[in-house]
């Protein structure tokens, strides 16, 4: 009876082991990145999970203009600075937040709100924490991937044909 016992827990072990390896080895179809850089002092985070175009239509399709997107994929962008900073001129605290954007075809708004841990549509306008309009246009060149980027002047984001970037001081 032992033996049996033995073996089935074995088994069960074995079995369990098999699942935490295949769930860790299969990619996600929006994998975690992260963009960090330094502005003025401030160490400036970005952490986002970062979708591919995959042959859609983006901007105006997937991503509807005029309206608050996640600015990622799966749970909420975070925007993190270790110390104040401005954007587009306007003061942001130190401190952590979600960030999301309106796309537009000339001027987007960024937005740093103070509610962080949610899923990425779980937007709360109250809990805006700072918005700024920022220039956005077209590239020339496809970016398969959503990209952020810290500048030593601010921080870009890229995707399809599409690109805005925030003045950070």
């Amino acid at each position: 009876m032992k033996t049996s016992t033995i073996k089935m827990l074995g088994l069960s072990g074995m079995l369990m082991m098999s699942v935490i390896f295949l769930s860790h080895s299969q990619e996600r179809a929006s994998p975690p990145k992260t963009a960090e850089g330094t502005v003025n002092g401030a160490t400036i985070t970005v952490n986002y999970s970062s979708p591919a175009v995959k042959g859609r239509e983006i901007f105006g399709g997937l991503v509807p203009l005029g309206k608050v997107w996640r600015a990622g994929a799966n749970e909420a962008t975070i925007f993190e600075t270790s110390k104040d900073i401005k954007v587009e001129g306007e003061t942001l605290p130190a401190g952590k937040y979600s960030f999301f954007i309106i796309p537009g075809e000339y001027n987007s708004t960024f937005i740093f709100n103070k509610q962080t841990g949610q899923w990425g549509t779980q937007y709360d306008e109250s809990q805006d924490a700072l918005r700024v309009s920022v220039p956005s246009g077209q590239t020339q060149s496809l970016m398969e991937n959503l990209t952020y980027e810290i500048h030593d002047d601010g921080m870009a984001v890229m995707w399809e044909y599409g690109q805005a970037k925030a003045a950070i001081e």
